[in-house]
């Protein structure tokens, strides 16, 4: 494809206020991640069995996920995705025995799913990480999904999302089955105070890697498309240097 021909890049919509953008992130973590660890917390602390506060506890990301439906009014990939893991999470809660290292790996599988739902949708059309990337890195209105939307022309964007996606779901498969060996090999004391460093340092270290690849990527696409820009330019100076023919009489 020439300079000339390439598709322009879709118009970016206006930046979100930073209420709007700290209300959704501070929702989204305040939901999924501290609530659920002070409700399970609270509740253990009360009496409660480790099961029955971890069950207790996973109500908070349905909480989150209701939450954005009622914002936005609409159903999302994201949402169905946590929907899904959430009522996957509850099944394998629910069945076999209720013993401390049998919840470890239970979580293992959980994340292992995840892993495997991840590199599935390779498959399809667009990867699972397109999905997450618009629901954190737009602010829900049509004009800024159509924005993302109109990303997956370039060629670049599609590798970047499918390289996320590989990523993400390469690591928490790797973090699955590194739960479970240490679940059998350390004592449950031990693990107790292991689990949550795998947990939320695989996530950390995950989101600062997107971050980290989402700058580049970008900082990559404009570079790009000013090269596109100078070169349709250039054409088009040439185009209007070059003299007229000479109509014939």
């Amino acid at each position: 494809m020439s300079a000339a021909s390439a598709p322009p890049a879709p118009q970016e919509p206006p930046s979100p206020s930073g209420a709007v953008i700290a209300i959704g992130w501070v929702l989204t973590i305040g939901l999924n991640v501290v609530a659920p660890i002070l409700t399970y917390n609270a509740l253990e602390d009360r009496g409660w069995s480790e099961f029955a506060a971890l069950l207790v506890s996973g109500v908070w990301p349905v909480v989150d996920t209701v939450v954005h439906l009622a914002w936005h009014r609409k159903m999302d990939e994201f949402a169905i995705i946590t929907l899904f893991l959430l009522a996957v999470t509850a099944v394998v809660s629910l069945i076999g025995t209720h013993s401390t290292r049998a919840l470890l790996v239970k979580d293992s599988a959980v994340t292992g799913l995840f892993g495997v739902i991840c590199l599935a949708t390779l498959l399809a059309p667009r990867p699972l990480m397109y999905y997450f990337g618009r629901r954190f890195s737009t602010d829900g209105t049509p004009e800024s999904h159509a924005w993302w939307n109109g990303l997956w022309q370039f060629e670049g964007f599609r590798s970047v999302m499918r390289l996320m996606t590989i990523v993400w779901g390469t690591a928490y498969l790797a973090e699955a089955i590194v739960r479970v060996v240490l679940s059998y090999t350390l004592s449950v004391d031990a693990m107790v105070v292991v689990n949550p460093f795998l947990i939320y340092g695989t996530l950390g270290l995950l989101v600062l890697w997107t971050i980290r690849t989402s700058k580049r990527s970008r900082a990559e696409g404009d570079a790009r498309q000013a090269a596109l820009d100078a070169a349709a330019a250039e054409a088009a100076a040439e185009a209007a240097a070059r003299p007229q023919s000479e109509p014939n009489v």
